[in-house]
């Protein structure tokens, strides 16, 4: 019983933040990689430093992408569905691309991460109608909730065991936290900072937050210099102590 209402009570907390924003506390690390892109170098002349969650935005390919990792859907449509559950219990099918076999570890020490923290649970596909299906692709992306089928998460060489966690977050309906209603109590968002053609993915995403404190350093936020145009910040904490961007751990559950 006391595992079942876990559970509910992830579900729930879940289903608020589809339309919202995720918060799960954790602790600082940030990944980038370096990538060139075209019409937004430093001041030298050196190729931008990003993180591999926004590569894909940046990227030639057909796939809409918003707020550098969040894949659209054809339709464009809102989510509106959680992963279906069992007798109370939600295991999610997954299927890895067979040029991913030799970081089979790192994949599932993302799903230990989630599982450590929450009545989410993760097995091998078999014949099932609904599955994550992890596949090679230029950064990290992933649809936001359950799409039905087969759901791809995109999960690059560059991708850390804490990006492709994030990424699953974002699979499981998290949306990211530096989005929130009440995001400008704790950062500031430096607008003249940021590519013109990205600031969307800093606009407030409306929504009650059930009184969930914002997190700053939740694995769901955006880093310091997230779609830079000259590298120089694009969000700046309130809390001078505070360290965003990390991509290391999930905190208990809470």
């Amino acid at each position: 019983m006391a595992f079942n209402g876990c559970c509910t009570m992830f579900w729930f907390l879940i289903f608020i933040w589809i339309v919202q924003v995720g918060s799960v506390p954790i602790q600082y690390l940030i990944n980038t990689i370096t990538v060139p892109v075209k019409g937004y170098s430093t001041s030298k002349g050196l190729p931008r430093i990003e993180p591999p969650e926004t590569v894909q935005e940046y990227a030639d390919i057909e796939q809409a992408v918003v707020e550098g990792d969040l894949l659209l859907p054809d339709d464009r449509l809102a989510v509106d569905s959680l992963w279906p559950a069992t007798d109370g219990v939600t295991s999610i099918p997954y299927k890895l691309n067979k040029s991913l076999d030799k970081r089979k570890g790192t994949i599932l020490a993302a799903f230990k991460m989630i599982t450590d923290q929450t009545c989410i649970r993760f097995h091998e596909y078999t014949n099932e109608e609904n599955y994550i299906n992890i596949i090679p692709g230029k950064g990290c992306a992933s649809y936001v909730g359950f799409q039905g089928g087969a759901q791809p998460v995109f999960f690059d060489k560059s991708c850390t065991t804490g990006n492709l966690c994030h990424e699953i977050m974002h699979a499981l309906g998290l949306h990211h936290e530096h989005t929130r209603p009440d995001r400008d109590r704790y950062i500031t968002i430096q607008w003249d900072e940021v590519v013109p053609d990205k600031k969307d993915n800093f606009n407030i995403k409306k929504g009650n937050t059930q009184n969930l404190d914002y997190d700053p350093e939740s694995i769901m936020h955006y880093g310091t210099s997230y779609f830079s145009v000259n590298g120089k910040p694009t969000i700046i904490p309130k809390d001078d102590d505070i360290h965003m961007g990390q991509r290391i751990y999930l905190s208990p559950w809470i």
